[in-house]
């Protein structure tokens, strides 16, 4: 059963470094297309395809720090997790734009590092 649970927490971290990859790739390359080529601005910049990213590495991150958290008693992964996911929330706030993509980008970045923490902690 330990077993299975340390796999799951496992996979919702490795999943957590994807999600904050992509989120943070979603980023930089929509705001450089329609920066640099005038592209797609309506669907890959489109406030509501953020607000669902967000809201769901939000969700994954707070579920799989938090276990972590419990499970091996270290703190500093929470701790780094938890000001990425007040960067990321913070950016639902700023209005859509540079600021938001900031916030975004650094908020990932952390959460991204955290999760990274937790996979090469050992048990």
């Amino acid at each position: 059963m330990r077993d299975a649970l340390l796999s799951i927490r496992d996979r919702l971290d490795g999943f957590g470094v994807v999600l904050s990859g992509l989120c943070a790739l979603h980023c930089v390359l929509g705001l450089v297309l329609v920066t640099v080529l005038g592209l797609g601005g309506g669907v890959l910049l489109s406030p509501r395809i953020h607000e669902t990213g967000l809201a769901l590495a939000i969700g994954v991150g707070v579920v799989t720090l938090g276990l972590s958290a419990f499970r091996h008693g270290r703190l500093a992964p929470a701790l780094i997790g938890a000001c990425g996911i007040a960067l990321m929330a913070g950016a639902l706030f700023v209005g859509h734009g540079p600021n938001e993509a900031a916030l975004t980008i650094a908020g990932v970045a952390l959460v991204a590092i955290a999760h990274i923490r937790n996979l090469r902690t050992a048990c």
